[in-house]
């Protein structure tokens, strides 16, 4: 891995290509004829030569150029809420399965419950009991990039551990005890914890932030600067239990993926876009690396990454899930079917299908959630589906 630190005159360079970049997305106008694909490169949903990939499904239109480029108030918040609540259906739903031999095609995955935990029936798990952390700050107001609001998510992932936390990974466990033994300035003891473990270990790149900063997203909906700002704020969340650069970038990826789905005016696949349009908020010299596992990911079935504690494996696995699911003919119904090729991933089957869960209830809305899905579905602190998309809402404002 390259040493490589922009200058401040490069780094100037690079934000204002990234600039271009957006204000060219938001002004279709002002947009240059996109440069042909290199050998090998494709478009989500597309082969190199434009055509439409195995996994896409039915044939899709691409983006009515004429469309409005942000979608209604309306149309927001039932994906802002689909995000929150597709990552507590997917995570119930893998709850009974976690470490489980892993299911075959023709098996239902259910939420019976179980588990780890163990759950009730549609109980979800740390997953999104760290993610409701992140959301219930995010909803005071406070902007999730600035030290105010990862102080006050510092404290309450400290106090979850210590009271809520009916199980939590083994990284997560240590950073946090830490942080609680030391006492002080919690987002202090947070971050030198999470320094000190990957200094004595080496290894922190696991799934454990991935699985909760996907909401992150729906912190940046406004704002010429908010991809910045959401990758910053991303890659600072994930930092906080999670010190390894490539946790961050996966956390980038995915929260910039899930702002992007709620925003996107396009149809069909289009609307997952984000994810690898996110790969130039990368540093530059992990850039190429991140095209490659995205590409393997469009390559192989969701079980091909096991195990997928690691956090590029666990993001591999809920991209190939989302990707290599068919769009039927009522598109709604992707959100069920690519959830629950995520829990046939295997593995830590809970967190990848809660990763996959977040992404594409951004995309598709609450509204294409299983209603008995939403019914059944609750957990830490006392929530409930309506609660969530509440949460969401205030978040969104």
């Amino acid at each position: 891995m390259s040493d490589f630190v922009p200058t401040p005159e490069q780094q100037r360079i690079i934000d204002e290509a990234h600039r271009h970049h957006e204000e060219a997305m938001r002004n279709p106008s002002a947009r240059r004829p996109a440069p042909p694909l290199r050998d090998g490169e494709f478009a989500l949903g597309l082969t190199a030569d434009g055509k439409l990939q195995a996994g896409g499904g039915r044939p899709i239109t691409p983006p009515d150029p004429n469309a409005p480029l942000v979608p209604s108030r309306e149309v927001r918040a039932d994906r802002a809420a689909g995000a929150l609540i597709g990552a507590a259906c997917g995570d119930a739903l893998g709850v009974p399965y976690e470490f489980q031999p892993t299911l075959s095609d023709d098996q239902q995955p259910v939420m019976r419950g179980g588990g780890l935990g163990p759950y009730a029936p549609g109980e979800y798990s740390d997953d999104t009991q760290m993610q409701v952390v992140i959301a219930q700050v995010a909803a005071t107001g406070l902007a999730l990039d600035d030290d105010p609001a990862q102080r006050a998510i510092a404290e309450g992932f400290i106090g979850w551990a210590a009271g809520g936390a009916s199980d939590i990974g083994a990284q997560t466990r240590r950073v946090l005890y830490t942080a609680r033994t030391a006492g002080g300035d919690a987002l202090e003891a947070i971050r030198m914890a999470s320094t000190q473990l990957h200094a004595q270990t080496g290894r922190s790149a696991g799934n454990g932030s991935l699985m909760r900063t996907g909401v992150v997203g729906l912190g940046f909906l406004n704002g010429s600067d908010a991809v910045y700002r959401c990758r910053d704020a991303a890659r600072a969340i994930s930092g906080l239990t999670h010190y390894d650069p490539l946790a961050g970038d996966a956390c980038v990826l995915w929260s910039e993926g899930v702002r992007k789905a709620v925003l996107a005016s396009g149809p069909g696949l289009w609307r997952f876009g984000g994810v690898r349009d996110a790969i130039h908020l990368l540093p530059f010299e992990r850039q190429e690396q991140w095209r490659s596992w995205l590409d393997e990911a469009q390559e192989k079935p969701p079980h091909a990454f096991q195990p997928n504690g690691y956090v590029v494996s666990a993001l591999q696995a809920a991209w190939s899930a989302i990707y290599h699911t068919r769009i039927p003919e009522r598109p709604e119904d992707h959100f069920r079917l690519a959830v629950e090729a995520a829990v046939r991933a295997g593995d830590d089957t809970d967190t990848v299908a809660a990763i996959a869960g977040v992404l594409l209830g951004a995309a598709w809305g609450r509204a294409a959630i299983p209603v008995e899905w939403q019914q059944r579905v609750h957990g830490w602190p006392g929530l409930r589906v309506d609660d969530l998309a509440s949460l969401a809402e205030r978040i969104i404002g």
